[in-house]
């Protein structure tokens, strides 16, 4: 009889180990492999573009600390407030002469001018310079469409009027701007 138990057991034991193994094959089989640093969930999201994720987002290395970030490739702006606090964000018309990725600052701002295209605009705000163009944000005094073509360079990055008071409210002289893609 202890014959038998020994068979028994051994053959309990082969089998539970042959299951396990089994089981561990067929993880290791639908496990995916990796063949690139990028390949994660969070190269997946980033394949995305930012607009169709969610773009109240503030992107990922757009800096820190309060700032205006600005982004050429969405065309979207964010005023960013203490503890990288998305104060509001709001779509914008890039002018035609566009800003290099880089950290600036407000240099200067005008209550009411006319711009570089003949429109009446309000609450300037400007942080650099392109081959003598200004470059910086405003609002349209009225809202008209944009011209068709224009031959005169534009640095103008136009906002709504509602935006613009926020833009002017929020970024002073010395105020930090993020320009990213």
């Amino acid at each position: 009889m202890a014959t038998s138990n020994a068979a028994f057991v051994t053959a309990l034991t082969t089998a539970a180990l042959a299951t396990v193994g089994f089981l561990a094959y067929q993880a290791a089989a639908t496990v995916p492999t990796r063949t690139s640093a990028g390949s994660g969930p969070a190269a997946v999201a980033a394949k995305v573009p930012r607009h169709q994720q969610d773009p109240a987002a503030l992107p990922p290395g757009s800096g820190a600390g309060e700032r205006v970030v600005y982004s050429l490739d969405d065309n979207r702006v964010w005023l960013v407030g203490s503890g990288d606090k998305v104060i509001r964000t709001f779509e914008v018309i890039p002018g035609t002469v566009d800003p290099a990725p880089g950290v600036y600052e407000v240099t200067s701002r005008s209550n009411s001018v006319t711009g570089t295209d003949g429109t009446p605009i309000e609450h300037v705000v400007r942080f650099t310079s392109v081959d003598g163009v200004a470059i910086g944000f405003s609002a349209a005094v009225r809202e008209t469409p944009p011209a068709d073509m224009t031959t005169v360079p534009t640095g103008g990055i136009r906002e709504s009027r509602r935006d613009g008071d926020a833009m002017w409210d929020f970024a002073t002289i010395g105020a930090r701007v993020a320009v990213i893609h």
